[in-house]
């Protein structure tokens, strides 16, 4: 199985560049010709959450709908799945960024919680923990 990478994910989503839409469609399409489905890294995810967000000013419902699609994609497989779908519904009825969720879902998959923070709105989210200062 191939991965993709998070550049790749961008230009297909994005389509701001014709010639890497172009090839990331190209591969896309075959993979789906073949039956081979694309690995898709969990830090991948977190990049790509954070590149939309951040480089191109997505709202967090478009975040929301653009993941939704993803996770749902037959010719894509995501690492750590499940921990990426709780992350996704936290950060659905949280105001935690979406990091501070896969944070907490991939610490309570592992079954290894709390998990401590010093950031005051992760520390709201079920599994986490603020961490008090001196």
């Amino acid at each position: 199985m191939a991965a993709l990478d998070t550049h790749v994910l961008v230009r297909y989503i994005v389509e701001d560049d014709a010639a890497q839409l172009a090839a990331a469609k190209r591969l896309i399409s075959r993979c789906v010709s073949e039956g081979v489905t694309l690995f898709v890294p969990v830090t991948v995810v977190l990049e790509l959450e954070w590149v939309l967000r951040s480089g191109f000013e997505f709202a967090k419902a478009d975040v929301l709908l653009t993941l939704s699609s993803l996770f749902s994609a037959s010719e894509l497989s995501f690492e750590s799945e499940r921990a990426l779908e709780v992350a996704l519904q936290l950060f659905r009825e949280s105001s935690a960024d979406f990091a501070d969720c896969l944070h907490v879902a991939l610490t309570t998959q592992a079954n290894e919680q709390p998990l401590w923070t010093f950031d005051k709105g992760a520390a709201k989210l079920s599994g986490a923990q603020l961490l008090a200062k001196p």
